[in-house]
């Protein structure tokens, strides 16, 4: 069988429903979809990438529109499979008194992803699986998929990239931890907020500690972004490296921000990059959706981001 991909990210598609009024306001709502790895699903295919989604949908009228706003990014939907539960949604307000945020995720689709989902003779063909801490936190058994799914791809050589996407919002602080443990052996690129991830989940807090800490678990390639330095760390091979931030001063939308650079980043590695070459293109994709409105939206075209890119 041909293989249709080089990158495998498994994740949740979900419903967006967004206005730039208030929520109680508006009267109409913009039909989109998003999620946290579609995002950075989006971000490959634009970038050149053949990536795949692994995912659920539902029956609900909803399902066919997934597929074909995936399909029209180029990516590949041959292993989405439709189920019974409904779609999950979020409503999101971006207006000017702040940002309203509502998630409808209990019982969706993604929760029935379970192994039996993927097969060895499936991943061995990769180059590389991505997915997210939130993806383990939708149901035992996605958690399940995550970790089996890594599991065979250490075994068969394939890279195996990971960002545990903290958010108090899906687990608390015992669940994420322990969600991050029973992966860190598989995992050769770990993404990490400084202040969402390492401060809520781990006892550390300083870039070397951090570096020292994943190196010492097998993880080759950490990423660090910080906010409060206004830039990422790349740490590989024993060496740390800081790249600020793409024009924040320009940022007119953060939202998905890191997703869309994760994307960027791993388009890079599969591509030659090193690992700071692969952060400093990561950063200006990121930078350049960040100038724009909405999460997928605003990811640009790798054209786009050749103009600009000094890798």
């Amino acid at each position: 069988m041909e293989q249709k991909t080089d990158i495998a990210v498994i994740g949740e598609c979900l419903i967006e429903l967004s206005t730039n009024g208030t929520l109680d306001e508006s009267s109409t709502l913009n039909k989109y979809y998003g999620g946290d790895t579609v995002t950075t699903a989006v971000t490959l295919s634009r970038m050149g990438s053949k990536v795949s989604y692994l995912s659920k949908v539902g029956k609900d009228g909803f399902g066919q529109y997934i597929l074909s706003a995936l399909n029209k990014e180029n990516i590949d939907t041959s292993m989405i499979k439709f189920c019974e539960e409904k779609n999950g949604m979020y409503i999101v307000s971006n207006s000017s008194v702040g940002k309203e945020l509502i998630y409808y995720k209990r019982k969706s689709a993604s929760a029935r992803l379970s192994v039996e989902d993927i097969s060895e003779d499936y991943i061995k063909r990769l180059k590389l699986v991505y997915s997210t801490g939130v993806v383990q936190s939708i149901s035992a058994s996605s958690r399940e998929l995550v970790k089996e799914t890594f599991k065979l791809a250490k075994r068969n050589d394939v890279l195996v990239a990971y960002d545990p996407n903290y958010s108090s919002c899906f687990m608390n602080q015992d669940a994420s931890k322990e969600c991050f443990d029973e992966i860190i052996g598989y995992a050769d690129i770990i993404f990490i907020s400084l202040k969402k991830n390492t401060e809520s989940i781990y006892p550390i807090n300083s870039i070397d500690s951090i570096m020292k800490y994943f190196w010492d678990r097998g993880v080759k390639i950490v990423v660090i972004k910080s906010h409060v330095d206004n830039g990422y760390y790349t740490g590989y091979n024993g060496a740390v490296n800081f790249i600020n931030f793409y024009n924040s001063q320009k940022a007119v939308d953060t939202t998905a921000s890191g997703d869309v650079f994760n994307g960027g980043f791993l388009h890079a590695i599969l591509n030659g990059y090193t690992p700071n070459s692969a952060s400093k293109f990561a950063s200006v994709v990121s930078g350049l959706q960040t100038q724009n409105f909405g999460a997928i939206q605003a990811i640009p075209y790798k054209e786009t981001v050749l103009e600009y890119a000094e890798c």
